[in-house]
């Protein structure tokens, strides 16, 4: 905070982004809130439940927000993997990438960065089934790759190394860019596969499907069971609530010391001011014991002897009051008469 009492460049910019950040970190944290309150509240159904006698009975014919646990099991076609022998499923994900070293200039040491070059999604129509082989019932999972936490189970995984050459190495160098190789995953979601689906189940011309909701609720497909994604979705708002509350009390402590350091500043000032009025009484009520016109008086004048020039500055105050002979009788610890402030040193003052 400088002389005039007002903030700092670093205070408002302090200020500023933790407010920001702060703000931003509530919202995610209110929306996550939102979803796992949803996510409590979901139905939970199952396969040995008569599903199309519930749902025939519930307005609409579906339900909002289910929860319902099952196995991956094909429709009609299956995903063979392209590396792995006998490995079926109904997902399956390429993905190319590139990863290179990159030379930082204002650290100056190599960064990792990784870049997809090429990725495909390959899906075909699935169905959650039972666990039991002998429940005829499934749930036709619509829009799979809409959904949250769908991970994939990698199949295969594969590193080309970038071949170099003295030549290259010097470019490299020179570039700031050195390559290290191309990445190649497979992920699929297996048949047979267990998985935990949350979003609208509906019965449609005698098919039950399982979509994306409605009403901005989030839709799920995960290999964690209900119980562990509900503690994982839990984590993450513990930790957006962390976060929020650790910068608003940055953001609060900021302005607190902003307004406290303002409140100084006024009290100082309110302080020299009163202080002045006073030193400048004190000096009418001399001037009228000495039987002295103040009009008389040089505004050079000591303002202690009245008689001679001032001729010294105090530091750290700045103000120029007296002669030097009548700051050498100034009592220990020796003040400016003014403003009472300490006097850290005086500088004489040459008037030409």
């Amino acid at each position: 905070m400088d002389s005039s009492g007002k903030p700092s460049t670093a205070q408002i910019v302090v200020l500023a982004t933790s407010s920001a950040l702060t703000a931003f970190f509530y919202s995610i944290y209110r929306s996550r809130a939102t979803i796992v309150a949803r996510l409590k509240e979901a139905k939970k159904v199952s396969h040995d439940q008569d599903l199309k006698t519930i749902l025939s009975e519930t307005p609409g014919r579906c339900i909002p927000y289910a929860v319902i646990e099952g196995v991956v099991r094909s429709v009609k076609e299956t995903l063979n993997s392209q590396f792995v022998d006998n490995c079926k499923g109904v997902i399956e994900r390429l993905t190319l990438k590139e990863e290179k070293m990159v030379w930082n200039r204002t650290t100056h040491i190599w960064n990792s960065t990784e870049k997809i070059i090429h990725q495909r999604i390959n899906t075909v129509p699935f169905a959650l089934g039972s666990h039991d082989d002998d429940i005829a019932s499934t749930v036709r999972v619509i829009r799979p790759l809409d959904a949250a936490e769908l991970d994939l189970e990698t199949t295969y995984e594969n590193f080309h190394p970038t071949v170099q050459s003295l030549s290259s190495v010097i470019g490299h160098f020179i570039s700031g860019e050195r390559p290290k190789g191309i990445h190649e995953t497979e992920e699929m979601l297996r048949v047979g596969d267990s998985i935990t689906g949350v979003g609208e189940l509906v019965l449609d011309n005698n098919l039950i499907k399982l979509q994306p909701p409605k009403q901005g609720f989030c839709y799920f497909l995960t290999r964690l069971d209900y119980e562990s994604l509900l503690r994982k979705q839990g984590t993450s708002v513990r930790l957006w609530r962390i976060l929020a509350i650790v910068f608003g009390m940055a953001a609060c402590s900021t302005l607190l010391y902003i307004l406290w350091k303002q409140y100084m500043h006024r009290r100082q000032s309110k302080k020299e001011r009163s202080i002045l009025e006073e030193f400048k009484e004190q000096q009418r009520k001399r001037l009228r014991e000495l039987n002295i016109e103040e009009s008389s008086i040089s505004p050079t004048s000591c303002t202690v002897c009245l008689s001679r020039d001032r001729s010294c500055v105090f530091l750290e105050c700045g103000h120029v009051c007296t002669c030097s002979q009548c700051y050498e009788v100034l009592p220990e610890p020796k003040k400016c008469p003014i403003c009472r402030a300490s006097i850290d040193r005086v500088v004489p003052l040459y008037n030409s």
